[in-house]
């Protein structure tokens, strides 16, 4: 037998998916929830975290839970110099920018193979397809190789963020490092999903020719609003081209 939990999310789930239930309307209290199921609060909250989880019910501090409109995915394209990251053929997105300069400390020093205090340039992109946030972007490059201009005009900022950065000169290399885990707190925050909802947390390092890391991209996307695409290229056999 299922926890009671469970039967309650399957039962507003079908009630969701079938329209009984309209996206972006108002669920019951959790109170009224709790005694039309005859289970105590915690019961219920167990099944709301479920379709919390699913992307199906959102709990707005203050109003209540709310049964989430269908969001639009966006593609992110794996690779260098590849298609715009933040757009989708079926939805225009919005990006916010901000930028700054930083002292490399912590998982930065490693990341972008330079001494602990080295200055570096981050820009901080958040898309929006409508109001609901569907990727967080901290990118980072060393601050002798960001274009001039790019930390300080608003239209290179966005210029970088429309890119998806690529801040630094053209790289001999790239490593894109994917993985599912849960949200930190301020990912959870930025992109308004439950803290035990997956992301899809990419980590993007370029190199030049000589081995220097010329740009560090962490990317976090929600799980349930992002597909991501990776394409491989076969190089021809040289013995298979000679005539």
């Amino acid at each position: 037998m299922s926890p009671r939990h469970h039967d309650i999310a399957n039962d507003l789930r079908q009630q969701i998916t079938n329209g009984h239930i309209q996206p972006g309307e108002r669920l019951p209290s959790e109170t009224a929830l709790a005694d039309r199921y005859k289970v105590s609060t915690v019961t219920l909250r167990r099944a709301l975290v479920v379709l919390q989880g699913e992307g199906l019910v959102e709990k707005i501090h203050g109003k209540g839970n709310f049964a989430r409109r269908p969001l639009r995915k966006i593609v992110y394209v794996g690779g260098w110099g590849t298609l715009d990251p933040w757009t989708t053929a079926e939805a225009a997105l919005r990006v916010t920018v901000h930028s700054t300069t930083l002292q490399a400390h912590g998982h930065l020093t490693t990341l972008l193979k330079v001494p602990m205090g080295s200055p570096l340039a981050e820009l901080r992109c958040v898309a929006y397809a409508g109001d609901s946030p569907h990727g967080l972007a901290r990118i980072y490059t060393p601050r002798d190789l960001a274009p001039a201009g790019v930390l300080d005009d608003e239209s290179s900022r966005r210029e970088a963020a429309g890119r998806f950065a690529f801040l630094g000169p053209p790289s001999a290399a790239v490593q894109e490092t994917a993985c599912a885990r849960p949200p930190t707190p301020d990912e959870a925050s930025t992109l308004r999903t439950h803290s035990a909802a997956p992301v899809l947390a990419i980590t993007r390092v370029a190199t030049d020719s000589t081995g220097r890391v010329v740009e560090a991209a962490l990317l976090v996307f929600p799980g349930d609003r992002v597909e991501a695409v990776f394409t491989t290229h076969h190089l021809p056999d040289e013995r298979q081209t000679q005539p």
